[in-house]
């Protein structure tokens, strides 16, 4: 005698809703994801003046830094590699062999960056930033000096007298080719 087992019909699955939870679950995501974006060098450039005329530099207060297509880096017509930068512009910068207060030497120092149109970008990049922080390392130490703090936590007045005192000045030239 065999035993018939009576199948019961599988029960269904509303799925009805799934749309609607899935779209509300991507709206989520949207909402709350943030998306990088690309924010390049933060260069603040100087308003446009049609009546501005050069200010002529004298030789011994400006420093070339120049770099090739093969990325090769030279510092005043004297190649250089990338870990001595940093401590030579600080130095050209502070002009210690000046008998100046310090305004007044760090006042007249202009670096002249230019670049081979065939120059990576990434080595443009670690230049820029060796020249930047050659500044940040001065702010540093003058915030030091001066006020026996840190740059970032002094006030804005303090912050402002020592960027006046060692001003940023970064001249970046047309790309040539070498």
């Amino acid at each position: 005698m065999k035993r018939t087992i009576a199948r019961r019909a599988a029960p269904e699955v509303n799925a009805g809703s799934m749309a609607d939870i899935a779209f509300l679950l991507l709206i989520f995501f949207l909402v709350t994801t943030t998306i990088m974006s690309d924010k390049g060098i933060l260069v603040k450039l100087p308003p446009w003046d049609m009546t501005y005329e050069p200010v002529p530099i004298k030789e011994r207060n400006l420093m070339r830094i120049s770099i090739n297509a093969n990325n090769q880096l030279m510092l005043r017509d004297e190649e250089i590699a990338l870990e001595d930068v940093r401590e030579r512009v600080k130095t050209f910068i502070m002009n210690p062999q000046a008998n100046t207060k310090l305004a007044e030497a760090s006042n007249k120092a202009v670096l002249s960056l230019i670049n081979d149109r065939a120059t990576s970008f990434d080595s443009y990049l670690l230049v820029y930033n060796e020249l930047k922080g050659a500044y940040q390392e001065l702010w540093e130490e003058a915030a030091q000096r001066y006020y026996q703090q840190h740059y970032e936590s002094l006030p804005i007045e303090h912050q402002k007298d020592i960027r006046s005192a060692i001003p940023l000045v970064i001249s970046e030239a047309e790309p040539t080719e070498f």
